[in-house]
């Protein structure tokens, strides 16, 4: 994209964590930006630190990944609140860790139906609007994706998922003018699986990281594609 300013994002996932950080470096740029989460509180709160981040607006609203009914409705309400939608950032994730013989059905649904299905009905619902702009999609993956781990079944199948359906997804549209990325990050200081970030996660890759690198994609010149970010903390905890 030649300019960022005025451009218009819907995120999912985007009250806490990376999403939030993306949402940040987003409006500081002049784009403004719908976050979509499942607490109305996280969102408000989210919505008005925002609002103090940049040029950009800020719109939020509750919305269930899961439903694509409700993804639809998101994608209405950012294109009536900022007139289009250029970009969609797949964020909204949960984790549930254990072995197999643990893993209660309902802990696998919850995984697979937020990590992967609701990101195949947030880019289902937005594509109309992405197409009419030649927009930009950008899910966020894991390095889970394609590095295995005991008590990962469901973490490993959604994310090994995620970035199959995220490549795939981009041979078919950039044929009409759609980017897509993905972007696989290792260990994050952030909120996930109920975590609180604290000076021990200085050596981790933080939020804002990744919020800049969601910015540095969308500003690449419009010939070069880098479907796939694999982002790691430069010097590992146990050195």
């Amino acid at each position: 994209m030649s300019t960022l300013q005025g451009k218009s994002a819907l995120i999912t996932g985007g009250s806490k964590g990376i999403g939030y950080a993306i949402a940040e470096a987003m409006v500081s740029q002049g784009m403004n930006v719908m976050i979509t989460a499942r607490s109305e509180n996280d969102l408000i709160q989210a919505a008005q630190a925002l609002a103090k981040a940049g040029t950009g607006k800020v719109e939020w609203m509750t919305s269930d990944v899961r439903k694509l009914e409700d993804e639809k409705v998101a994608v209405g309400k950012t294109i009536d609140a900022f007139g289009s939608l250029d970009v969609l950032i797949a964020n909204a994730g949960v984790g549930h860790f254990g072995s197999i013989q643990d893993m209660s059905v309902q802990q696998w649904h919850d995984v697979i139906d937020i990590n992967l299905t609701g990101v195949f009905n947030s880019v289902k619902a937005s594509l109309t609007a992405l197409e009419a702009s030649k927009g930009y999609i950008i899910t966020i993956a894991s390095l889970a994706g394609t590095n295995f781990f005991a008590g990962g079944a469901a973490y490993n199948a959604s994310k090994f998922g995620l970035v199959g359906f995220t490549q795939a997804i981009m041979l078919d549209l950039r044929k009409i003018g759609i980017k897509v990325s993905t972007i696989m990050p290792g260990s994050v200081a952030t909120y996930f699986n109920g975590r609180t970030p604290s000076d021990a996660d200085a050596w981790k890759i933080q939020p804002e990281d990744i919020g800049q690198m969601v910015i540095d994609l969308l500003q690449m010149p419009a010939r070069t594609l880098p479907s796939k970010v694999e982002m790691r903390p430069s010097i590992p905890k146990s050195i």
